[in-house]
């Protein structure tokens, strides 16, 4: 007997909100040692920013593939290299397992580093 993948019994389809992939990246991101805090895109938008959160950026690209944009302050003492990777890796690791997707890109913008624990 073959294998084949399209043997597969699917009883339906799962959906994702928004939210849920944003919390999913936010717990990823907040696991891993040097991040001191979430931050806005940039400095105006931090003056006249809305309630909604502006740290975590995802986006469906036109082939449906994700692209995610991560705005994190960091802690000074720490290896910037390291850390985004170690981001970049846990939250793909993260979304992958939890919902069934890979992001095609993780892109980590480091804003500032401040001392301390800020999350």
């Amino acid at each position: 007997m073959a294998n084949n993948s399209n043997t597969t019994d699917r009883k339906g389809k799962i959906t994702c909100d928004r939210s849920v992939l944003t919390s999913i990246i936010n717990l990823a991101t907040r696991e891993i040692n040097g991040v001191e805090s979430y931050t806005k895109k940039s400095f105006l938008k931090k003056i006249f920013a809305s309630k909604k959160d502006e740290s975590t950026k995802i986006r469906f690209e036109e082939n449906g593939s994700l692209a995610v944009d991560i705005y994190i302050n960091v802690d000074p003492n720490i290896s910037v290299p390291d850390v985004a990777y170690k981001i970049q890796e846990n939250v793909k690791n993260s979304l992958a397992t939890m919902v069934g997707i890979k992001p095609k890109t993780i892109n980590i913008h480091i804003m500032d580093t401040i001392v301390g624990d800020a999350i």
